[in-house]
């Protein structure tokens, strides 16, 4: 069991840092879903278990890692489709 909760700690790392950053959805066991736009609206606690999730209105949400059952990342945001 160990392993999965770790593996479940470096792939959120892994899609937090990664370079670019691509938006992405955590879905909860209870069915809620949160959407992280951009690094800086998610933070960990020092044992990585829990994590704080922030919305775009300075609300937030403490979330328990182990109750995660999807991390679901998006499509990159592509520039060629704004207008000129």
């Amino acid at each position: 069991m160990r392993y999965l909760i770790a593996m479940t700690f470096q792939q959120l790392d892994n899609i937090h840092k990664a370079k670019p950053f691509r938006r992405f959805t955590l879905h909860m066991a209870d069915g809620r879903s949160f959407h992280v736009p951009h690094p800086e609206f998610l933070s960990r606690s020092p044992s990585g278990r829990t994590i704080i999730v922030y919305g775009n209105d300075e609300s937030f949400s403490v979330l328990d890692l182990l109750l995660l059952t999807e991390l679901e990342v998006h499509p990159p945001v592509s520039s060629e489709g704004a207008a000129a």
